[in-house]
């Protein structure tokens, strides 16, 4: 397989990737108590207050975790495009390809994560 096919599936797959989690962020932002404005006005129980607290934290938190990786799929993506992806950051070197096959938005080597 040439350089440029195992490149192409790797674009393939990040671009799955990141609209499966931009699906999962949309659907993740209707499970959040915090999103009905009427919650304010109600008196909820403390017990009831707190199960939202607890669900909207969590929210928050998967967010942001789904923010963060759809960041580096992008920074990932921006780098085939511009013909830099598996080169580190750090020092320049070819990130080995068993390395961006299992992780496959490695902005660094494996020595320089050291």
């Amino acid at each position: 397989m040439k350089n440029s096919d195992i490149l192409n599936k790797i674009k393939k797959e990040l671009e799955q990737s990141k609209a499966t989690i931009q699906k999962n962020l949309e659907s993740l932002k209707t499970q959040d108590p915090y999103i009905n404005p009427d919650r304010v006005y109600d008196n909820a129980a403390s017990d009831a207050e707190a199960s939202e607290e607890s669900s909207h934290e969590r929210v928050e938190a998967l967010e942001k975790e789904l923010t963060d990786r759809l960041e580096a799929l992008d920074e990932s993506l921006l780098l085939i495009n511009q013909g830099k992806y598996g080169l580190c950051k750090k020092c320049g070197k070819s990130i080995p390809q068993e390395r961006l096959a299992v992780y496959p938005t490695a902005l660094i080597c494996v020595e320089c994560e050291k």
